[in-house]
């Protein structure tokens, strides 16, 4: 393979001479075409020698770039059996058959680990051999766990639901032998090529160890796990090991492979409260069925927990912080083992002198917990803000309505009145038309000009102490930051309706009617923002003194826009006055009485029928805002409401 890979970079070589010397003549005659020809050759040269370079190191990296695609199989088991867990602990794990029994797995199970263990003996001795049997020896390795995961669900599928503690145990087995197979990969991977005294040797050893007694663990389990009598026994024995392996690979120099916050690793400490809770229990019970709960329970707890302890420390740019985060949690699984040693004593050599240890052991994990939870919350830095805090949400919620009604106002600016299209569009329609933008436009610059205001007095008010920086979802505070938020909410959905009633109306789409209407809404919906603000501040400040003048410009600006529209509604009805035909006869003057009769009891329907909606809409507004102050702030509906 050496000679192989020379040979290749003396012909690369050669040819690139070629190139250079055929590019040189090229210079000297730019236009012979004989030249370029030549060229064009040791150029094609070139690549095909390349391409036999890079064919010669792929050879020889055949056997890494096995072990890297077997690495990546191994990872894809890891969350299968992750999800298999999931529905064994939900008790949802079920064989197809309702006659199938463990019995007929057992053989296949035991079979494929010695398979497994055969395997595993070929791959750390490809890592001194050519690369041809480092990529046989994964490939067969990959092969063979992809057959024992999948007889092992199988096999814990047929111990049915109603064991899901011993199904959930088994899988863990597999599991922990599948982890130590993906180790011993990237072992080998390390170790390929080096000399039997390198260290990346001596780690290659250590992990091999570690896979043989993985699977020897798996064949005690697949023993074990129909017999009531001593499968807790065995799955606390699993857990003890599986966190002494969790230890010594979190306190190894491998970087985190996901990311994770204070405030994960601040929930991952509540899950081993509970299980310190049941190990102690069972400590004190020693059944069973208490037991293998218990070992379950804390392998999961003190996995987690490390996992996401060392994702949060790598995390924190301060280094005595992050050794302190590695630290707290290191000890808080070395206490856990400890208590499962403890109870695995008990089980053994029932004494009340031993029990008589089971809350000391438990005060200090609560102990390290406690530091652990303290280092979180160091870690969280003076920075850090709780992205669910009501006071955080109303403040988003502001800005975000001030960027909507922004957005609003700059879609006004870009509509047009209507032109002159066939002739006969009166002049004083354009100026009514150009009249009703730009109102439009003087409402929508006010109100993003009062939510602006209101964000400002929001942080008064939690400068001035009024208001505290962190509340609480359903506080008297936080109460207050969800009115705020409503409030805004609503001003940016009336500016919104009330610059498509303009774009509307100037189209000639729409009627004046609901122009003046979704301006009064406007002007509603900003008396709202004001009184929620004004719950909590100084009538005094700065920013409520802003908030108010921004309130009286909207005021001012819909009360000119519903003026106008009022306006141009009682030019329409002089200029569509009745004429009524006094020359004709009794009988067609009668005729025309009915019918302006029925136009009349038609229309005074459809008043009543759009005042019940309109009282419809109000209760259904104030039922969702939920509180009695509300509804009186914003006031009550009254029958017959007149608009």
């Amino acid at each position: 393979m050496a000679n192989r890979i020379k040979s290749t970079v003396q012909d690369l070589g050669q040819v690139t001479i070629e190139l250079v010397k055929a590019t040189g003549s090229c210079q000297m005659s730019q236009n012979d075409s004989f030249v370029l020809r030549d060229v064009s050759d040791s150029a094609r040269s070139v690549g095909e020698r390349c391409a036999n370079v890079l064919s010669s190191l792929n050879a020889i990296a055949r056997g890494t770039h096995a072990l890297e695609n077997a690495a990546n199989t191994v990872s894809g088991i890891l969350g299968d059996l992750d999800t298999t867990i999931m529905f064994a602990t939900a008790g949802t794990l079920n064989a197809d058959a309702d006659d199938e029994v463990f019995a007929d797995h057992r053989e296949n199970i035991l079979k494929t680990a010695k398979a497994l263990v055969e395997d595993t003996k070929t791959l750390v001795a490809g890592a001194a051999s050519s690369q041809e049997q480092l990529a046989v020896a994964a490939q067969n390795a990959v092969t063979t766990i992809v057959q024992l995961s999948d007889v092992v669900k199988n096999g814990a599928a047929s111990l049915g639901s109603q064991n899901q503690e011993a199904q959930v145990m088994l899988i863990n087995a597999v599991k922990d032998v599948t982890s130590a197979l993906g180790d011993l990969m990237q072992a080998t991977k390390s170790a390929s090529g080096k000399n039997m005294q390198h260290p990346a040797m001596h780690q290659l050893k250590d992990t091999a160890k570690i896979m043989v007694t993985n699977v020897t663990s798996l064949l005690k389990t697949v023993k074990a796990v129909e017999d009531e009598h001593t499968r807790g026994t065995r799955a606390l024995e699993s857990t003890i090991e599986a966190i002494a392996q969790e230890i010594r690979a979190f306190d190894g120099p491998d970087v985190p492979r996901h990311s994770a916050g204070p405030e994960e690793l601040m929930r991952a400490t509540r899950p081993i409260t509970l299980a310190t809770a049941k190990a102690v229990a069972a400590g004190k019970s020693c059944k069973q069925d208490d037991v293998i709960v218990a070992a379950n329970m804390g392998r999961k707890a003190i996995s987690d927990m490390l996992s996401t302890c060392k994702a949060a420390a790598y995390a924190s740019e301060a280094s005595e912080l992050k050794q302190q985060a590695v630290q707290s949690g290191h000890d808080v699984a070395v206490q856990y083992r400890e208590l499962l040693q403890l109870v695995m004593h008990i089980l053994n050599k029932p004494t009340m002198e031993a029990k008589a240890n089971l809350p000391t052991i438990s005060r200090k994990i609560a102990q390290c917990v406690t530091v652990l939870a303290q280092t979180a919350e160091l870690l969280k830095g003076a920075d850090w803000v709780d992205p669910d805090d009501p006071m955080l949400i109303a403040e988003n919620e502001l800005l975000g309505a001030a960027q909507s009604i922004e957005k609003a106002a700059k879609k006004l600016s870009e509509l047009k009145p209507r032109r002159e299209t066939s002739g006969n569009v009166a002049e004083d329609d354009m100026k009514f038309d150009d009249m009703i933008l730009e109102a439009a436009k003087s409402i929508a610059n006010a109100t993003a000009a009062l939510i602006k205001a209101a964000s400002e007095a929001q942080k008064e008010l939690v400068a001035q102490g009024k208001v505290q920086k962190k509340t609480f979802i359903g506080s008297e505070d936080g109460q207050w930051s969800e009115g705020l938020v409503s409030a805004a909410r609503m001003v940016a959905a009336a500016t919104h309706n009330l610059c498509e009633a303009a774009n509307s109306l100037v189209q000639g789409n729409s009627s004046e009617e609901k122009l003046i209407a979704a301006a009064k809404q406007v002007s509603a919906a900003t008396a709202q923002l004001l009184v929620s603000c004004k719950v909590k501040a100084d009538a005094d400040s700065v920013a409520m003194k802003r908030l108010e003048a921004a309130s009286n410009a909207v005021r001012r600006a819909t009360d000119e826009l519903v003026k106008a529209a009022q306006g141009a509604i009682e030019r329409n009805e002089e200029d569509s006055e009745l004429l009524v035909n006094t020359t004709a006869g009794s009988v067609n003057i009668i005729a025309e009485e009915v019918e302006a009769r029925e136009a009349v009891y038609k229309m005074e329907k459809q008043l009543r029928d759009a005042q019940r909606r309109l009282e419809g809409v109000h209760r259904k507004k104030y039922k969702n805002r939920g509180t009695d102050s509300e509804t009186d702030q914003s006031g009550r509906p009254k029958s017959g409401l007149r608009m």
